[in-house]
Order: structure tokens, then sequence, then C-alpha cells
């Protein structure tokens, strides 16, 4: 056997790439780098209490000074401490209470027979495809026409009591569940109709035993959407004329330029559609979980 003199191999770059190698320390393989999610550690239900008051505390303290040095404008900001009198006015005269009573009733109603009577009208659109494309095309156009811009007639219509902002907030409502009905029925399972008459059911029992139960967690999720048009749509009607209710107060309170009432009016508002979001929340979850049963 021959054997190669290192000479020749050299002349051939035997040596080049581990000698290269060698160089730059590449002889050892670098350790791979593990990435994992990174995950943050949740802070106690006190401590993000405790933020939120402070982060309302020193709004509400950095507001006060800026009115008493001159920063802002007090007559057309107004000031906490004035605001807070005004609070105590505005309950201890009973009109928070009356004003309230009257924004919520029309708001509920509203809510109820709006979600109530489109979810029906939507539900309706699966007994004939084509009364549902005769009437489509005008639901549509209802939805897309600004309904506040009706405020005005309807408050010609039904006056300017209850019925008015009822029929007003049942109008932002009615078409938003009536689409999302259809949806669900458009969504229903052919084979299980399919199934249902193959085992000898009747229409009706097709309706109320597949096709209502399949768009029952559609008409749920609309919900927390129609709560806040309908009481959107009773303030409106309270805006244009009312007698009670906590638009009226903040339309006098601004004609007037009484501003810690406009403050006053709007906290007590927003506490209000707080309280109704967080309850109709709580129903929308019983409901599904009923549903999921």
């Amino acid at each position: 056997m021959t054997l190669t003199p290192p000479a020749a191999l050299a002349r051939k770059g035997f040596f080049k790439a581990p000698l290269a190698l060698f160089r730059r320390g590449a002889s050892a393989p670098r350790p791979r780098v593990v990435r994992r999610l990174p995950v943050e550690r949740d802070w106690p239900v006190a401590a993000i209490v405790a933020v939120q008051v402070g982060i309302l505390v020193v709004a509400i303290g950095t507001w006060e000074i800026a009115a008493d040095t001159g920063w802002i404008d007090a007559f057309f900001w107004s000031r906490p401490s004035a605001i807070g009198e005004t609070l105590l006015t505005f309950f201890e005269s009973g009109r928070a209470v009356s004003d309230t009573l009257f924004t919520f009733r029309s708001t509920i109603l509203g809510f109820a027979l709006g979600t109530t009577l489109g979810a029906a009208f939507g539900l309706s659109f699966w007994w004939s495809r084509n009364y549902a494309r005769i009437v489509q095309p005008y639901i549509i156009c209802f939805e897309s026409l600004p309904k506040l811009a009706l405020a005005p007639l309807i408050i010609l219509v039904f006056g300017i009591g209850l019925a008015s902002k009822v029929a007003l907030a049942s109008a932002l409502t009615f078409v938003v569940s009536t689409l999302t009905a259809y949806a669900g029925v458009k969504a229903v399972d052919q084979d299980g109709e399919r199934l249902f008459y193959s085992l000898g059911a009747t229409r009706w029992q097709v309706f109320t035993k597949l096709v209502v139960p399949s768009c029952v967690p559609w008409i749920i999720s609309i919900l927390r959407v129609n709560i806040g048009l309908a009481l959107t749509g009773a303030v409106v009607g309270e805006f244009i004329a009312s007698e009670q209710g906590l638009g009226r107060a903040i339309l006098y309170a601004g004609q007037t330029y009484e501003i810690a009432l406009v403050w006053v009016a709007v906290m007590v508002l927003s506490v209000l559609s707080i309280t109704m979001y967080v309850a109709v929340s709580w129903l929308e979850s019983r409901l599904r979980r009923g549903v999921g049963q």
C-alpha cells in the first residue's frame, strides 16, 4: 500500500477545513437556546382594585388642582367639589331616583320588546325561503337607515311620555335581533331537518324542537349589544322631548350652563349603564349554561 506524503495532502487542501474549524472555535457545538412563552403572574384582586382606586383619586385630585390654579376654566369644566355638592342636591331633591327609574323603564321595556319581536321575526324566515327573500331587502334597508333620525317623528306619533322612548329603543334593537336570528336560521343543520322529517315530525315540531333550540345561542349572543342600543335610544328620545329621564336632565343642565349637573347626570347614567350591562351578562351566562345542559 502506498502512503501519500503530508506535503501532497496539504497541497490538496486536506488540512484546510479542520484547521478553519479549529481557528473559529467551532469544534464544540453551541448550546441551543430554548425559548418559552412568557408567563405573567396575576396580581391579587386587592392590588388591582388599589391601582384602579389610585388612578381615580389622582385624576380627581389633578382636576381639582387644575380648576383651583386656573389651568382649566372651571366654568366650562366645573370641579369635583362642586360636582359632589350637586350630586347630593340631586339625590336629596328626589330627581335622581325619578329620572333614573324613567330611563331604566324605557330601556328595559325597549330592550325586551325589540329583542323578542326581532328574534321572532327572524325565526319566521325559516318557514318560507321566498318570504325571506322578499322581506330581507326591507330589513337591510331599515338597518342602514339612521333610526335616530326618525326620533322626531316617533316623538310626534307616540308623544313625549314613556311610549316614545320605548318605541325608539325597540327600533334600535329590533333589526339587530332580526338579522341575528335569521343568521341562526340559515345555520340550522339540514341533515338534522331531514332526520326529523324521516321520523315523521311535522313542520311545527321541526321548528320548535330543532330550529328554535339551534337559534337560541345566536339570540343570546346579541343581548349585551341590545342593552346598549336600547339605552342609547331611550336617552336620545329624552334629549328630543321628555318630561323625565337622565337624558332630559343632561339637556336641561347644558342649556342652563349647569356643568356640574351635566357631570352628575352623566355619572348616574354611567352607573345605570354598567349595572344593566352586568345584569344582562349574568343573564347571558345563565342562559348559555341552560342551553348547554
